[in-house]
């Protein structure tokens, strides 16, 4: 194991800084990345590690905001073995060069709430795993009508704005995100009252008008869920949520995108990149069937179905999810839209440090920022070891 106060240095590989994929050795010490200047010219010191990267490519850390589980768990569901199942996704999800994530939890009973979420803490990540951000909760204030795989006996009005979403979930302290639909009574109170407890609101599972949206996007919400999936498509005359892409509301709007070839069309892709490149995501939505083969699983209280890698709750043709690492949307991304290898990265590490506000300290590699990197093979993109506070946490070596 290796000593974080080492100072290292980090030689013959490219890395991605300041939009730009450069050949530039990379220094780290005490969990942050260094400014080899000043270590040179004010502390005058050298390297106590030296590591040939053997013309790797070095990018910030994964960032998912939203994942309902992998490998068997799925964070809705098992209220007795909960800090377990998020310590196994963790740990997986290091392989797939995520440093940081978002666990979320579906549409569920008030009982499931006050059991699980207290479980699901914000954590420091390292050789146990991912750092957990902090939860996502999708539902239960979302449309019927844009209901998804989520269970119609669990869907809530905020009609008394955050006093209803205290009612439902109990406690905020791990929340960094909520979704809801803002064309529901009481939901520009809920948005406007989560966001000055700096609780994120995403916009989703809505059947929401554009002016609906830029109403709510004006009152703090600065987010899209799994934009074009559980909305109305869009629409000459009013493109509802999808129109926020090219509003002129002054916040930057960012929103999630599922690229695992299947939730989202190439041209989607394309129309959502062209339209707002600052705002977009990628997202996982992986459900407990990630990493794991064809069978039933569990997304909350609904079943699942996962054949031919496609996830949908069981007995239907509804989607319910991914199965896809972030690793796998990145690269999918790149291909479906052929745009350059930075944008590529940016939008699975920068962007959703940006969307968090996080970005003074993760998805880049400014110095004094956090050392959490994945190291990528230059071609494939393949993940080759993955880093968080300097220490390597995982490597296929």
């Amino acid at each position: 194991m290796s000593n974080r106060s080492e100072l290292t240095r980090f030689f013959n590989c490219y890395i991605l800084r300041d939009n730009k994929i450069i050949r530039e050795d990379l220094w780290m010490r005490d969990g942050k990345i260094e400014n080899p200047e000043h270590i040179f010219y004010v502390e005058q010191l050298k390297p106590t590690r030296n590591i040939n990267c053997n013309n790797v490519l070095i990018a910030p850390g994964f960032i998912d905001i939203q994942i309902n589980g992998g490998w068997g768990i799925d964070f809705s569901y098992d209220c007795d073995n909960v800090e377990k199942g998020i310590e196994k996704v963790a740990t997986e999800l290091l392989a797939h060069g995520v440093t940081s994530f978002c666990p979320t939890m579906v549409t569920s009973s008030k009982e499931k709430y006050a059991k699980i979420l207290p479980k699901i803490k914000k954590s420091q990540g390292g050789r146990h795993g991912a750092t957990v951000l902090g939860v996502h909760l999708e539902g239960p204030f979302i449309s019927l009508a844009k209901k998804g795989a989520h269970l119609d006996e669990y869907i809530r009005t905020p009609d008394k704005g955050l006093e209803s979403i205290a009612e439902v979930y109990g406690s905020l302290d791990n929340v960094v995100i909520v979704t809801l639909a803002p064309e529901l009574p009481g939901a520009t109170k809920a948005i406007k009252e989560l966001t000055d407890l700096g609780i994120k609101v995403a916009l989703g599972h809505s059947t929401a008008s554009l002016a609906q949206g830029e109403e709510a996007v004006k009152n703090g919400a600065n987010l899209i869920t799994h934009l074009f999936n559980a909305m109305l498509p869009f629409h000459h005359r009013d493109p509802g949520l999808v129109g926020l892409l090219a509003s002129t509301t002054k916040r930057q709007v960012h929103y999630g995108i599922i690229s695992d070839g299947l939730h989202t069309h190439p041209a989607a892709l394309r129309i959502a990149c062209r339209t707002n490149p600052e705002g977009l995501i990628l997202v996982s939505d992986a459900v407990a069937a990630q990493g794991l083969q064809d069978g039933k699983y569990r997304i909350g209280p609904q079943s699942v179905t996962v054949k031919d890698g496609c996830a949908y709750v069981t007995g239907t043709d509804t989607l319910c999810g991914s199965t896809a690492g972030l690793d796998d949307c990145v690269i999918n991304f790149k291909q479906s839209i052929d745009c350059s290898l930075e944008y590529a990265l940016q939008v699975a590490s920068l962007h959703p440090a940006q969307a968090l506000g996080i970005d003074n300290k993760k998805g880049k590699l400014n110095y004094g920022y956090d050392a959490d990197l994945v190291f990528l093979h230059l071609e494939t993109l393949k993940v080759q070891s993955t880093w968080i506070a300097g220490e390597c946490v995982y490597s296929i070596s």
